[in-house]
């Protein structure tokens, strides 16, 4: 019976200490007095637990100046972004990048370069990736504890192996990306794998324009585009990994063939191609043929203008069909998507009361996503922190050390 309790005693401990780390991973830094607040715990249990997270190099505490009032201000608990780390990967449609992520979310160093059309094989491509990751490393102090490798892809992910099923702009079916890049790193930390429009949408709830949003719709679009779901708070993948293919939802049978071999999907109405040729500029031009059109939209040039307006109307379009079946209660869009926002919102807004259903029209609202081009490497950082969220414990032991696993 004692043994029993003692291990109930330990389960509780583990919980209380997740509730504190995740606390201070998303809001950080936080004071004593805001952590009893917002995890329901003691001011003792926070005492003692914040405690054992200073010991292990987890956590800072400082004493903020006097406010003039009465009493002892509560000590401020800031994480140590450097306690652990977190290399994040993106395998993007025009580019590729590596970037080491802190333990309070924030990048700490990046590296990207652009990625040439041509250059899709995945041999070539694991070995930028391990290149990139080398330079990025290199910048860091020769102590970091690497926790994981989070990877963002644009393709179709099997989330429990890193396979990717399909990757349209990239060519690839089947491709056991996370198997490659095992076997490139020759590393004994983790290998997470998942879609970058999933991982976007996981960074944009937890620390961006969706932050505290309960059912999310995340829209990210550039050349190809795809969609991430949160519901109820919790990412929603699928049955293996598989959903959120929003750009191939068919919208078109007259129209053009689409990279995964239909012919009409929403991805050929609205991705960066498709404005490209309503310009009139080069459809294979990439981010820089991209930024002229908006600067020309800007500057008020009437095709242009026309082009997003078309585009614009094609995803509000989309979008309202998206929230008839899902009802969220945000829409972010990110990418190109939030870059042509300012242009396209009252053509979105049109579409919308067009198409959708009038109860979920009245719920919802758009709004252009806030972290940029950082978001699905933000996102691949929460995939790889996500085991030491759930379980700080195993990663502390008696002592001033952090540690890993297999030692702990």
């Amino acid at each position: 019976m004692v043994v029993e309790i003692g291990q109930r005693s330990e389960t509780v401990r583990r919980a209380n200490l997740s509730a504190i780390v995740r606390e201070l991973h998303a809001r950080d830094p936080l004071s004593r007095s805001e952590l009893v607040v917002r995890t329901g715990l003691t001011r003792s249990a926070i005492r003692g637990l914040v405690g054992e997270l200073t010991a292990a190099g987890f956590v800072s505490e400082v004493r903020p100046a006097p406010l003039g009032t009465p009493g002892r201000p509560s000590p401020l608990v800031s994480l140590n972004p450097d306690s652990v780390v977190a290399l994040v990967l993106e395998i993007a449609v025009d580019s590729l990048s590596a970037a080491v992520v802190g333990l309070n979310g924030r990048i700490l160093e990046l590296i990207r370069v652009d990625r040439p059309a041509g250059h899709v094989s995945v041999e070539d491509i694991v070995g930028d990736l391990v290149e990139l990751a080398t330079v990025v490393r290199a910048r860091r102090p020769a102590g970091d504890r690497e926790i994981g490798i989070g990877v963002a892809v644009v393709g179709v992910v099997r989330r429990i192996d890193g396979l990717v099923s399909m990757a349209p702009n990239l060519g690839w079916r089947d491709v056991p990306l996370g198997e490659q890049l095992a076997r490139a790193f020759g590393s004994d930390v983790p290998i997470y794998v998942a879609n970058e429009a999933d991982l976007g949408a996981l960074a944009e709830v937890r620390r961006g324009a969706a932050r505290g949003a309960d059912h999310v719709l995340f829209i990210w679009g550039e050349v190809g585009v795809g969609g991430g779901l949160i519901i109820d708070g919790r990412p929603f993948t699928g049955v293996a990994g598989y959903a959120g293919e929003v750009g191939h939802l068919p919208v078109n049978p007259a129209g053009a063939a689409c990279r995964c071999g239909s012919v009409g999907c929403w991805e050929t109405e609205i991705g960066a191609g498709a404005l490209l040729r309503r310009a009139g500029h080069p459809t294979g031009g990439g981010r820089a043929e991209v930024d002229a059109v908006l600067a020309e939209a800007a500057a008020g040039a009437p095709v242009a203008l026309g082009a997003l307006e078309e585009t614009g109307r094609w995803i509000g379009f989309g979008i309202a069909g998206l929230v008839n079946v899902f009802n969220p209660r945000l829409v972010v869009l990110g990418g190109l998507l939030g870059r042509m926002y300012p242009f396209i919102r009252g053509i979105l807004e049109t579409g919308l009361e067009r198409h959708a259903l009038p109860a979920p029209r009245r719920i919802v609202r758009i709004v252009p996503a806030t972290l940029g081009v950082d978001a699905p490497l933000l996102g691949a950082g929460e995939l790889a922190f996500e085991p030491l969220l759930a379980d700080p414990a195993r990663w502390l032991r008696r002592g001033d050390t952090l540690t890993d696993r297999a030692t702990a």
